[in-house]
């Protein structure tokens, strides 16, 4: 018996926490939120391939440019301040 103590302890601590949040209704409204999640996804539209690329296409031109700028930044002011020192 001292064996099932601890999952009785358990069970009985999950049955009161189900319990309650039967009686405040959180299972109702968690329901109600993933229809309404499902209802907004269909409205949703999606890209296609042919767009899906041409946008990581752009994000990488625009990431590749950002960090060409960052390091050439970096090596000026880099220059700037051995010259003060």
């Amino acid at each position: 018996m001292k064996e099932y103590l601890p999952i009785l302890i358990v069970v009985a601590v999950a049955s009161v926490a189900f319990a309650l949040l039967w009686r405040q209704g959180f299972f109702l409204r968690f329901s109600g939120y993933v229809q309404e999640t499902k209802e907004e996804l269909k409205k949703c539209t999606w890209p296609t391939l042919a767009e899906l690329k041409g946008s990581t296409g752009v994000v990488l031109v625009a990431i590749i440019l950002l960090g060409g700028f960052t390091v050439v930044v970096d090596f000026l002011i880099a220059l700037v301040v051995r010259w003060l020192i």
